[in-house]
């Protein structure tokens, strides 16, 4: 079992920055690929961005693309996402998960729900226009 907290969210005005972070624990002696989605109210969850277990390869949506930028720390199971010009539509709960394939992180598969295996509970960001 891994267990992933998210934690940063809040209250942000159109065209703020807010930088939210991860970090799983649970098995120790592994380095997962780490990955953001975020779930607005009536709709689907949505992939956000990813990170390679050793920080070489990220992944974006194209939705947030030149705004967020994914980091993670130096051989730790611990990422953060720095969201820059956040928009109203920006507002979802947001969530950290562990890649279940390691030596398979590429896409599509980084922006698959099912190709995750742990999950955190979320932390709410709000973007007031």
């Amino acid at each position: 079992q891994v267990y992933l907290v998210e934690s940063g969210g809040g209250l942000v005005p159109a065209g703020g920055s807010l930088r939210i972070s991860c970090r799983a624990t649970g098995r120790a002696g592994t380095l997962y690929a780490m990955g953001w989605f975020r779930q607005a109210p009536g709709k689907e969850r949505e992939f956000v961005g990813a990170v390679s277990w050793n920080a070489d390869t990220t992944f974006y949506a194209d939705s947030v693309k030149g705004r967020f930028t994914i980091s993670r720390v130096n051989r730790e199971n611990t990422m953060s996402l720095q969201m820059n010009n956040l928009k109203p539509e920006d507002t979802a709960v947001y969530y950290c998960a562990t890649y279940g394939a390691t030596y398979y992180f590429d896409l599509p598969g980084a922006g698959r729900r099912d190709m995750y295996d742990y999950w955190g509970p979320g932390t709410q960001v709000t973007v007031s226009s």
